[in-house]
C-alpha cells in the first residue's frame, strides 16, 4: 500500500487549488479521512505588505518529497500532497497546501501535522518580509516553536 501511495509535491509561484488538488489524490475511493492544511500569508496586524519566498530549486523539492515519503511509510498513507508557493505572496494569499489522505483519521491528521511540522523547519526556504510602509525587512529566522513542534516526531 505505502509504496503504491502517491506522493505529489510542487513548488511553484502560482497559486493552487485546494479542491482540485484533493480530487487528484483521493480518486480510488479507498480514503476514510482527508485531512487538508492550507498556509495563508498573514498581514501581521496589518503591517505586512508582502511575504517574499525563496528556495533552493531541487533541493526543496526532493527534500519534501523525502519528507512526504516518510509520512507515507510511517502513518501508512494512501496519498500525500505538498504544494508550495514561491515568490512574492500578498496578504491573504496562500501560501502552502498539504493534503493527506488515510483509512481512518489519526494518521490523516499525524500524516499532514508531521509534513508541516517538517517542511517548516527542514525544507530549504527562505522568507523576507516587505512591509506596509515600504521597508523591506531582513531575512526571517526560524522559530523555536517550529523546533519544538517538530521534535515530537522524534
Amino acid at each position: 500500500m505505502a509504496g503504491d501511495a502517491p506522493v505529489i509535491v510542487r513548488v511553484q509561484t502560482d497559486d493552487f487549488d485546494a479542491a482540485a488538488e484533493t480530487a487528484r489524490l483521493t480518486g480510488d475511493g479507498d480514503a476514510g479521512a482527508i485531512v487538508t492544511f492550507t498556509g495563508l500569508c498573514r498581514d501581521e496586524g496589518g503591517m505586512l505588505a508582502a511575504l517574499e519566498l525563496e528556495h533552493y530549486p531541487g533541493m526543496a523539492e526532493a527534500e519534501i518529497t523525502r519528507i512526504c515519503r516518510e509520512a507515507v511509510a510511517r502513518f501508512s498513507l494512501l496519498g500525500i500532497a505538498a504544494i508550495h508557493r514561491v515568490g512574492k505572496i500578498a496578504p491573504g494569499e496562500n501560501i502552502v497546501l498539504v493534503i493527506a489522505t488515510a483509512p481512518h483519521r489519526h494518521a490523516a491528521f499525524d500524516g499532514a501535522s508531521f509534513v508541516m511540522d517538517y517542511l517548516k523547519t527542514s525544507a530549504p526556504f527562505w522568507k523576507k518580509e516587505h512591509f506596509a510602509d515600504g521597508r523591506t525587512g531582513g531575512w526571517v529566522d526560524a522559530k523555536e516553536s517550529d523546533d519544538r513542534a517538530r521534535e515530537k516526531w522524534a
